[in-house]
């Protein structure tokens, strides 16, 4: 770098270039590459430092001063702007604004130890005027940011290794405990609680179509002499009415649905016009962007973020961390005047209109996000600069800005009463629709919504035609319905989102990372968009609910929340909250009082589930399974019964596990002797899948002639035992084979079977090596084996079938991979960290982006199309920013010790 340039460092190698091109020659932007250091992990902790800070790299005993170290990417990444520090006569920290930004920054300061004035710079878009004008209105690093985050990660790892040691011991291995994690996992599990022990209730209306001429509408039974009829609202959980309503039985609905056909007609009783407006929602925050994402374009909440970092860091839309829901002057100016050109001069109200932030943090106080710069770029405009997924984002983006700065929508509504007298009972009927006179900010953008448990009135959405009190009308299609209420929709991404905001648990940037973990930790899984706690989660929760109560409390877990805001804002003091957070208080007990006094665990009780009074659900080291004792030998070993994976927990009801235990044993069938050897051959369902197995036949019978009885015969007497210190031979294992994927426990056959047993099966000789060909079916799938050298077939059925000539074709084909030929799907230039070409490969578990040392799977929904090298470049910087996948922990300890030789 030239004598007398500014050294400018931001988070991201993609904001690099763009930041570059904005500031001109007299600047150099260089990227940290996310965080440099971390905590230290407990073997890189010096043997003079492990008595301060062995358990935690934190020394709780003097103001819980925490131990850093340098990743390796990080060291590599110090070096380089070490160098480039040395020419540079100014330095300007260009993280983001926010607590993680600010903490990157300090680091930086802390380890490049800069001997330069340094300077905060910091920006909420990446356009030409914003970074110069950043440039120019610089200030110094706010330290209280820092400590909410230096709090924030101490806090976080103080109670991850407290906690989840417990849950190895007592629920399961590679389980964990977290501040956010674990609260999010509960409301998950609460929600399927509240859904196992719901009751449905059953009720009946009646619906009609109404006719005036050819105008016809739909209408639903609302009153019988004069009693309101029940609706699906009317009954609590319990199935239970909450008010008194009346409920039609199917018999009643019926009869009365009969008389009212044979009437034939009703009179027009009441007609009520009401009028009313909508208003737009605010532009989006973090939250409502990644809720938005997962209603009206499927995203995970995860890839929702990862989409609008990469617009952000592309110059189309502000800063995307975000609890502010205000817009700038000239974001204001530049909706408005976008508004009026496209939807005319009534499209925005005669002043801007305001939303108040609901924040009062400091790291927050920025804008709503939005798209960048004085004039909005429209979403055609920009289909060619972006992928699919980042153009569906914009888009949306951008309506919902439009949308907040424009007029309400003005509509009416219009209930009709109609009333029938049918079999002696007076019955009325009731119709809704209603009609937009301005449509607004809705020509622009409707607020998607999340699953109702409620009655919806399809008939609301209907336009009415004109009718008069005292019109009669005719009525035909009557007919009478059955409903039953349902239990409380399971989360998903989106409102699992809004619920952890609507209680103050975690934070907008950490919500995607919250939903990630509790998948990734098999504490939810999702079928379709909808959030399932699995077993394991269910043991996980009760053991942090009956011992760690306040940790797992939602109000506690908020009230963290406050006070690192608090400590953001300078109003609270780091090292004393962490004091009473760790040690306790006169009102607080203290993480590690907890921890010292939990007592005894009972791990079977922890990990059982009574199911009615059928059986016992038991989660154990291979998952959950039923277990029931035998009503012939109660004091014997109990019975177990897999239950299905696919079955939820609220989908296990007494009725579901006794179909279970009463269903025969799937798979477990003699499929007929072997000739060869005499051993009969079965098919059985593992805990693995499917497979064959060869067993002894059973002792043979006999009949005593004298009694009449079976009795079996003899066997062979066992052999003598062998000498003391004699070593002991280990019996044969049975043959096993798997089944294909293309076979069935119900349909092999014998023949099959045998071949399975047979197998690898010899195809033939190589004529040239004179090796033996072999073909096999592996963990990932068919292949041939000729010595070390192994090739893919393509189908199973192939072990079978392939010939010595088709496999010496096989092998005369080049090696996938082989030297000479690239393999890559797609190749760029050179990773501006590593400096190696990046490649998108297809490997094992789908195409990924590699630069030969760090390798990145592509997520679900793109394809290696989508993959630009922008955003090959940031997807390997994510991954060497979040570091190695930590190992599992283990808790038993093996010791090698060296055997003395024998004595002579």
């Amino acid at each position: 770098m030239a004598e007398g340039k500014k050294l400018v460092i931001v988070e991201s190698p993609t904001k690099m270039k763009s930041i570059q091109g904005y500031l001109g020659d007299g600047y150099e932007v260089l990227s940290s590459v996310g965080h440099i250091r971390d905590l230290a992990d407990k073997k890189d902790i010096p043997a003079d430092k492990k008595a301060a800070f062995g358990k935690y790299s934190i020394d709780v005993d003097n103001g819980f001063a925490p131990y850093y170290v340098e990743s390796d990417r990080g060291k590599k990444t110090v070096a380089e702007l070490k160098r480039a520090l040395k020419t540079a006569d100014e330095l300007l920290l260009a993280t983001d604004e926010d607590r993680e930004g600010e903490a990157i920054a300090w680091h930086l300061l802390e380890t490049l130890k800069p001997k330069v004035p340094v300077k905060r710079m910091v920006f909420h878009e990446i356009t030409k005027d914003a970074i110069q004008a950043a440039v120019g209105n610089t200030r110094d690093l706010d330290l209280a940011l820092v400590d909410a985050q230096e709090t924030r990660r101490i806090l976080d790892r103080l109670y991850g290794w407290d906690v989840s040691p417990v849950l190895w011991f007592k629920v399961q291995q590679g389980t964990s405990a977290g501040r956010v994690q674990s609260a999010a996992t509960r409301m998950v599990v609460d929600r399927e609680r509240e859904r196992m022990a719901f009751v449905s209730a059953s009720y009946w209306d009646i619906e009609t179509t109404a006719a005036k001429g050819a105008d016809a509408f739909a209408a639903r039974l609302a009153r019988v002499d004069g009693a309101v009829l029940a609706r699906g609202t009317d009954f609590d959980d319990r199935g239970e009415l909450k008010k008194a309503v009346l409920v039609l039985d199917e018999t009643a609905a019926r009869e009365l649905a009969a008389a009212i056909e044979a009437a034939g007609e009703a009179s027009v009783s009441n007609v009520e016009s009401k009028p009313g407006t909508r208003s737009p929602k605010a532009p989006f925050t973090t939250s409502t962007m990644q809720q938005e994402a997962g209603r009206k374009l499927s995203m995970s909440a995860k890839h929702a973020m990862s989409v609008a970092q990469r617009l952000y860091e592309k110059g189309f839309i502000t800063y995307m961390r975000t609890d502010s829901t205000a817009l700038s002057t000239q974001a204001v100016q530049a909706a408005r005047e976008q508004a009026v050109a496209m939807y005319g001069e009534k499209a925005v109200p005669l002043n801007p209109r305001t939303y108040a932030s609901k924040s009062k943090n400091a790291q927050e106080a920025h804008e709503a996000i939005r798209p960048s710069g004085e004039t909005f770029r429209t979403p055609a405009s920009v289909s060619g600069e972006l992928d699919r997924d980042e153009q569906r984002l914009y888009d949306l983006i951008w309506k919902r800005t439009m949308a907040s700065q424009m007029s309400d929508a003005k509509y009416e509504t219009t209930t009709v009463t109609l009333a029938v007298d049918a079999g002696g009972r007076h019955a009325e009927f009731t119709a809704s629709g209603t009609v937009y006179t301005f449509k607004g900010f809705l020509e622009a953008y409707e607020e998607g919504r999340d699953e109702k448990r409620s009655d919806f009135d399809k008939s609301d959405d209907q336009s009415l035609p004109a009718v008069a009190v005292g019109d009669v009308l005719r009525l035909k299609d009557v007919e009478p319905k059955g409903h039953a209420t349902s239990p409380k929709p399971r989360y998903t991404e989106a409102s699992l989102v809004k619920a952890l905001e609507e209680k103050g648990i975690g934070r907008p940037s950490t919500f995607a990372s919250i939903i990630d973990v509790i998948l990734n930790r098999g504490y939810v899984t999702k079928r379709g968009q909808a959030l399932i706690p699995t077993w394991l989660a269910f043991s996980v929760v009760r053991l942090l609910e009956q011992h760690f109560a306040d940790l797992v409390d939602y109000d506690f877990t908020a009230a963290l929340e406050d006070d690192l805001d608090a400590i953001a804002r300078g109003e609270q003091k780091r090292q004393d909250w962490l004091q009473e957070f760790y040690f306790g208080s006169d009102q607080h007990v203290g993480l590690r009082n907890i921890v010292d006094n939990l007592g005894e665990i009972d791990a079977r009780a922890l990990n059982s589930t009574p199911i009615g009074d059928v059986a016992t659900l038991r989660f154990g080291k291979y998952g959950p399974y039923l277990e029931l004792a035998d009503p012939a030998n109660p004091e014997g070993e109990p019975r177990r019964v897999n239950i299905p994976e696919d079955l939820a927990p609220d989908e296990l009801t007494p009725a579901k596990a006794q179909e279970l235990i009463d269903a025969p044993v799937a798979g477990d069938r003699v499929l007929g002797e072997n000739p060869a050897n005499g051993k009969l051959v079965i098919v059985k369902d593992g805990r693995f899948g499917p497979y064959v197995q060869e067993i002894d036949p059973p002792a043979e019978e006999e009949v005593d002639e004298a009694t009449g009885e079976v009795v079996a015969v003899e066997p062979e007497p066992a052999p003598a035992p062998k000498k003391r210190g004699a070593k002991k031979e280990a019996a044969p294992k049975p043959r096993t084979a798997s089944l294909f994927k293309s076979m069935s426990v119900d349909t092999i056959d014998l023949d099959t079977a045998l071949k399975l047993l047979d197998l690898p099966r010899t195809v033939g000789i190589d004529p040239e090596t004179e090796a033996p060909i072999t073909a096999q079916n592996g963990r990932y799938g068919p292949y041939l084996k000729k010595g070390t050298d192994s090739r893919t077939l393509q189908s199973e059925q192939q072990i079978f079938d392939i010939t010595l000539d088709e496999a010496l074709a096989v092998y005369a084909q080049p090696k996938y991979g082989a030297r000479g030929a690239s393999s890559a799907l797609k190749e760029f230039e050179a990773d501006p960290v590593s400096e190696k070409p990046i490649k998108i490969k297809d490997g094992r578990f789908g195409a990924y982006v590699t630069d030969g040392v760090t390798n990145v799977t592509i997520p679900r929904g793109q394809t290696p199309d989508d993959i630009t090298y922008e955003i090959a470049v940031q997807m390997l910087a994510d991954k060497r920013a979040k570091g190695p996948a930590p190992k599992r922990a283990t808790t038993r300890r093996t010791t090698t010790t060296k055997k003395a030789p024998a004595k002579k």
